[in-house]
């Protein structure tokens, strides 16, 4: 699971970006424009001496968040198997405490930005979703991620991201369907209300 953070932490911090299309930067319909808008400023937070480590994630936090269908996030992540089976009261206390940890999790990882290239590769669309891939180099090794984002109203929200392959959604439902298998809903709000290990 730490490899897919890492990865995901390209998402906020990515700098040096190679971009592959020429699409309208002044569109605001643009998914790519969108990610890179969000990698720029995330990056001016980053590079911001006069801050503390706390107040740039809290910053991070501010700029990425709404890029993030959480709720859709949050459905899938249960998949259609246990989602149904929440109470309203449950979805909405899974809800927030999955975002919880999502955040947690990516803002823990921002220290591990270096200088990383990026190179982003030409959207495709498939259907209603627009995946975009990129390669994150580092000395000798590249690392493929693709971001899944859907049309939420005017606007793009990423919904679900791929390292090498493997769907971080995914690999939560795994984890969260072997907590369902053995127990029931209210174990797994129990667990996802404990602080995460290091």
């Amino acid at each position: 699971m730490r490899s897919i953070w890492c990865a995901l932490l390209v998402f906020l911090v990515a700098g040096q970006v190679v971009n592959a299309d020429d699409k309208d930067p002044n569109d605001p319909n643009d998914p790519n424009e969108l990610v890179r808008t969000k990698w720029d400023a995330v990056i001016s937070v980053l590079q911001n001496k006069d801050i503390d480590q706390k107040a740039k994630e809290s910053e991070i936090s501010k700029i990425v968040s709404p890029v993030f269908d959480f709720p859709l996030m949050a459905k899938l992540a249960l998949g259609r198997t246990h989602w149904p089976k929440l109470t309203p009261p449950q979805r909405e206390k899974f809800t927030r405490l999955f975002v919880e940890r999502f955040k947690t999790s990516y803002r823990e990882k921002i220290t591990l930005y270096t200088d990383e290239e990026v190179l982003f590769k030409p959207a495709v669309q498939k259907k209603t979703t627009i995946y975009i891939p990129m390669e994150l180099i580092f000395k000798e090794k590249r690392v493929v991620i693709l971001y899944k984002l859907h049309k939420v109203d005017k606007g793009w929200k990423i919904y679900d991201v791929e390292i090498q392959g493997v769907s971080i959604l995914l690999t939560y439902r795994s984890q969260f369907n072997d907590i369902l298998r053995r127990g029931t809903v209210k174990d797994l709000l129990s667990r996802l209300e404990k602080p995460l290990t290091r």
